[in-house]
């Protein structure tokens, strides 16, 4: 896989904004009833509008927990993380679903639902975040962005039908149907040949140079690198390079 760098406008443009993620002092640990285990230590980290970061580090440095954290989908336990100009401390679950509705998640399995076709699958995506497209609208939609993924043939396929690769694709169709502001990807091209792979990293760069997406995505795949504004290493829950 190779990936084009794409031109996007200068960053520091796009800095000038609030960014869409900051963590200041974020630590995190695991069983803390029983036996705490540590896994984030003190991290400092801000996600500009319309910025590409790759997060990358051995398996274990504690990226996925982060991403989840960003998410809103685990708690906060220590320190201050902002998204979209939400304290995450203390949040409300109003307002923790409204961050989730902000957020597309890639995640690294699919977590797709055996009984829904892909339609079915993104139209519910839209439903979730409060979208109501009519029956026709909704499957012009899905059909448009199958499409981009090469999974036009699938709109009406089931996940048994499919390969992993194919049902990592309509999960991340299913992150991007919202145009969310906010993508978070763990691992989105593990499962894809070279060719998908390079798609789908160009779909995610080509969102946040024309939309202003925050895209974080956590990767092994060295071939995406060339696509991000920014790389952070993670090693044993500690951020080792910004």
């Amino acid at each position: 896989m190779t990936v084009a760098r794409l031109q996007p406008q200068p960053l520091a443009s796009r800095q000038l904004a609030p960014p869409t993620v900051l963590a200041q002092g974020v630590s995190h640990a695991f069983d803390i009833a029983t036996a705490p285990k540590q896994v984030l230590f003190d991290i400092e980290f801000s996600l500009a509008r319309g910025e590409f970061v790759i997060l990358t580090g051995p398996s274990g440095a504690g990226k996925t927990t982060l991403l989840t954290l960003i998410g809103a989908l685990r708690g906060l336990q220590v320190g201050s993380l902002k998204v979209f100009d939400f304290e995450l401390m203390g949040l409300s679950r109003k307002d923790q679903r409204e961050v989730r509705r902000r957020t597309g998640f890639i995640f690294q399995d699919h977590n797709l639902f055996e009984a829904l076709t892909a339609a079915q699958t993104l139209s519910l995506a839209m439903e979730v975040a409060g979208k109501r497209p009519d029956r026709s609208e909704a499957r012009a939609r899905a059909a448009s962005l199958l499409s981009t993924l090469n999974m036009a043939a699938y709109l009406d396929a089931k996940p048994g039908s499919m390969s992993v690769g194919q049902k990592q694709r309509i999960a991340i169709a299913r992150a991007l149907i919202n145009n969310p502001p906010l993508i978070l990807a763990d691992e989105p091209t593990a499962a894809l040949d070279a060719e998908n792979a390079h798609l789908v990293v160009d779909i995610l760069k080509r969102r946040a140079i024309d939309e202003g997406t925050s895209v974080l995505m956590v990767t092994h795949d060295t071939r995406a690198f060339p696509a991000a504004d920014r790389i952070v290493d993670m090693i044993d829950g500690r951020m080792a390079r910004l």
